[in-house]
């Protein structure tokens, strides 16, 4: 077969949806030496998403995220003899006749409209005829697979799940060490929590740090800081506003976007990792911090309590006092937090980027050779990852 990769995004947004198109991508090439696969770049990024004999970069000129991309797509695509093409970023080429597979991420866009901007609403305002035009739909969670038909009226056997997962260098590392050079890199106090995502109001950044001007003022944890790593999002401003407001300035640690390097030793030297947002369709940040050691608090809404298992808290995140209880008791019962980075050590193996590269692969070829039957999707009563 001839697989076409739209790989894009990976030039303007190096996180999110260009991560997992290229640790999928990475893995594909490791399982499939003999299918032929064309990775649709942005032209100045030059460098090939993957080095391989079966694999080219290829350049599209399109632009993405705008009106003007859906009518040169399927011009420039016409130059190619695809069996299937993959859509990473939920939208396919709407007026091209190839067989496309999409992947959604999760439909925070229809829970939470109010928090786009005007070009996002524009750009996913186009899912009806993007799930319509897709032969198949690649989802990251059961949730987001219910959720996918309750929301868009999708049949659901053109929809699988493939979990994502956490990259391989995600592992525990010697804490004093690891420690010492995140605190003297980034000025970190020794204790902290970490938050991990871009900062935008479906992130429930407010609650967390509300959450933490609980824990300070009620519980009296003042010496521990709170970390956040993460990019600039929707509404930042307000997140600023609030830091303020609660004067927790000299407490709070705004990091940025930090190498994946960087990333790991946060994850590895930090307490506990809270992520309570009021949606996901995956939630990554919290299965990286498992498999790092790390303890993790987390929503107990959409696919996080999927992910998770009984390896996590659970929170309400509309509840910023429950949240702080969460934190306060990772920060002060050593036995509970012994128990949660054992537990979450051992649900992070049950992910793995191989997996789903090989059920990738499975719906290319369902697509692609329409003799060859997928898998049948996981149910509610099988998310365990070891059973995909």
């Amino acid at each position: 077969m001839q697989i076409g990769v739209d790989a894009r995004l990976i030039h303007h947004q190096p996180a999110g949806i260009s991560r997992y198109t290229s640790h999928l991508l990475r893995a594909v090439a490791k399982l499939d030496t003999t299918d032929e696969f064309i990775v649709f770049q942005h032209r100045r990024h030059q460098t090939p998403v993957v080095e391989q004999a079966n694999f080219r970069r290829a350049t599209l000129f399109a632009p993405v995220h705008t009106r003007l991309e859906q009518w040169l797509l399927p011009f420039e695509l016409a130059r190619f003899p695809l069996d299937v093409l993959h859509s990473p970023d939920f939208i396919p080429p709407l007026h091209s006749a190839l067989p496309t597979v999409i992947t959604v991420h999760d439909l925070a866009f229809l829970h939470w409209p109010h928090f786009l901007t005007k070009d996002s609403a524009a750009y996913y305002g186009q899912i009806d005829r993007a799930v319509k035009r897709a032969a198949h739909i690649i989802v990251p969670s059961e949730s987001t697979r219910l959720d996918l038909i309750a929301q868009l009226g999708v049949d659901q056997s053109k929809v699988t799940v493939i979990y994502e997962a956490a990259d391989d260098h995600f592992v525990p590392l010697p804490l004093a060490e690891t420690r010492r050079y995140v605190t003297q890199k980034y000025g970190l106090p020794e204790t902290y929590f970490l938050f991990v995502g871009t900062i935008e109001p479906r992130k429930n950044v407010d609650g967390l740090l509300r959450a933490f001007h609980h824990l300070r003022t009620k519980y009296g944890a003042t010496d521990a800081g709170l970390v956040i790593a993460g990019s600039r999002g929707w509404l930042y401003d307000e997140v600023l506003a609030l830091i303020r407001e609660l004067h927790l300035e000299s407490s709070t640690f705004l990091l940025g976007r930090v190498p994946d390097h960087d990333l790991h030793r946060l994850y590895v030297a930090a307490r506990c990792h809270v992520h309570a947002a009021h949606y996901e369709g995956f939630g990554l940040p919290p299965l990286e911090a498992m498999a790092c050691g790390t303890p993790t608090v987390v929503s107990n809404v959409s696919s996080l309590p999927e992910v998770v298992g009984d390896a996590a808290l659970l929170v309400s995140p509309s509840n910023w006092e429950e949240i702080a209880v969460a934190m306060h008791r990772l920060l002060t019962d050593d036995v509970l937090h012994a128990e949660l980075r054992l537990k979450g050590l051992q649900r992070a193996r049950g992910f793995s980027w191989e997996l789903a590269a090989r059920r990738t692969l499975e719906v290319y070829r369902l697509v692609g050779e329409p003799a060859i039957a997928v898998p049948p999707t996981p149910t509610a009563s099988s998310r365990t990852p070891e059973r995909l």
